[in-house]
Parts: structure tokens; C-alpha cells; sequence
């Protein structure tokens, strides 16, 4: 297996693993009466899955994004690309051409 699929799923594990311990907190505080509402509703299980599976993919691509980002190399002996190119301004004149005044009567 590839090393980037192997720290993708590692990745996406932390992430849901966040997750779950996110959802625990809201539900443990009773945030927005959170706790009531999922206890006291008999799709209140459902909304807990759908809550704990929708934050696991947005902390699961936060968490691999990260992860990304930190393998950048810190060699710098190498050329340096993406520096700004310097050009002259040079003013230009540019013609306007005004349309023709109507009389007044």
C-alpha cells in the first residue's frame, strides 16, 4: 500500500476519533440542549450519527491537510521559483475620443 493511502486512513481515523470526543463534549454539556433534544425524540440516535459522521469529515480533511502541508521539504540549496518578475512602469497615453456637443436652441 502506497505511504500516502497509509497516512491518508491514519489521517481519518484521528480525525472521527476528534469527532467522537467533540460529540461527547456537546452532548456532555448540553450545549443549545443538545442532550434533551437526541434523548427525548426517537430519531434522537440518528441525529447524534449524522452529527458525530459530518464533524469526523471535516476534522478528518483538516487533520490530513495538516499532515500535507507539514511534509514540505527544508532544503533550500535548490533554485527559488515564484519570485516576483520587476518591470518598469512606463506611463502610456491613451485617447479618449469625446463625442460632438449638442446646439443649444
Amino acid at each position: 500500500m502506497p505511504q500516502i493511502v497509509k497516512t491518508y486512513i491514519q489521517q481519518v481515523l484521528i480525525g472521527f476519533s476528534v469527532s467522537a470526543v467533540f460529540t461527547g463534549i456537546l452532548l456532555w454539556q448540553n450545549v443549545a440542549n443538545l442532550w434533551h433534544l437526541v434523548t427525548h425524540d426517537p430519531i434522537g440516535p440518528l441525529a447524534v450519527f449524522l452529527l458525530w459522521m459530518f464533524s469526523g469529515i471535516v476534522f478528518a480533511g483538516v487533520q490530513f491537510g495538516i499532515r500535507i502541508m507539514s511534509l514540505s521539504d527544508d532544503d533550500d540549496s535548490g533554485p527559488t521559483r515564484g519570485l516576483p518578475v520587476r518591470a518598469a512602469l512606463v506611463p502610456q497615453p491613451v485617447k479618449i475620443a469625446t463625442p460632438k456637443r449638442a446646439r443649444k436652441l
